[in-house]
């Protein structure tokens, strides 16, 4: 029985996985398998239950469980001007690009509780170019976008917060971009005017527009290698001819079906332009 206990777990994993595609439509199947076990493991523990099977019962009939569930296991691990780095290599060479559009189409997907989604907005601002733009920011899990919509943060992650905004090469004073209140930061609301919430699930959904850029970082990571392929095909059918694509530093377009359709920006900061 004990040698046993793996392969029935995993069985168990399977039918959760595939019980939570069929009746809601949310598709984690295909999702790294290290890290999907260890956040289901997680998910146990705060739900009090003794095995998988347990939670796929409570997961298909309590909504309120489901709910966590997809929290549990969206990837939430953000912050304003996460990888400093990234943030000036755009501004040094995207910016410039972007200039030349009249108007500039931006998909931030995968865009958790909002902090990124907001950082490109005060980049753009300060570059003179957020009037013209219009910033769809996505993601699957209801709760992360509708906090993401407030536009809310903690006061006490606002030092580190300036500290990679001015890293970033961030012009201005970080304060000016929020209103203190209690243990809360409120961003302005000008900051919110050209971005729109939206829920859109990477593994199931479609392509909604043509963008000029595209922004998914510390996203694919997450994902195996048949489900990277989706998404990096989605993504190409949504970038327009000579496009931006943004990555996280451990994800890359080398050794893909794409790597040939798009040249190195930022090598190190994963940007990279559509040329096919």
């Amino acid at each position: 029985m004990t040698l046993a206990r793996p392969k029935l777990e995993d069985i168990e994993v399977q039918l959760l996985l595939e019980g939570v595609y069929r009746y809601y439509g949310f598709d984690f199947r295909n999702y790294a398998p290290s890290s999907l076990k260890r956040r289901i493991w997680n998910i146990l523990c705060s739900e009090k239950l003794p095995n998988v099977s347990a939670l796929q019962e409570k997961v298909l009939h309590d909504p309120a469980c489901l709910d966590r569930f997809l929290l549990g296991l969206s990837v939430n691990v953000t912050a304003m001007f996460r990888n400093p780095n990234f943030f000036l290599a755009f501004r040094e060479k995207v910016v410039p690009i972007l200039r030349t559009y009249p108007f500039i189409r931006i998909w931030h997907a995968g865009c958790s509780t909002g902090q990124e989604v907001y950082s490109m907005a005060i980049l753009l601002e300060e570059e003179g170019l957020y009037p013209r733009c219009r910033i769809y920011a996505t993601d699957m899990n209801e709760m992360v976008l509708k906090q993401a919509k407030g536009g809310i943060f903690s006061l006490q992650l606002m030092q580190e917060y300036t500290q990679l905004y001015l890293k970033a090469g961030g012009k201005r004073s970080f304060s000016e971009y929020y209103t203190a209140a209690y243990d809360s930061a409120i961003f302005r609301t000008s900051l919110k005017e050209n971005i729109v919430f939206s829920q859109h699930n990477l593994a199931t959904d479609s392509s909604f527009n043509e963008f000029n850029v595209i922004l998914c970082r510390n996203v694919l990571i997450y994902f195996n290698k048949a489900l990277q392929k989706r998404v990096y095909e989605l993504f190409h059918a949504s970038l327009c001819p000579f496009g931006i694509l943004g990555l996280g530093r451990q994800e890359t377009l080398k050794f893909t079906p794409y790597e040939a359709y798009y040249e190195e920006l930022a090598g190190s900061e994963k940007l990279y332009r559509r040329i096919h």
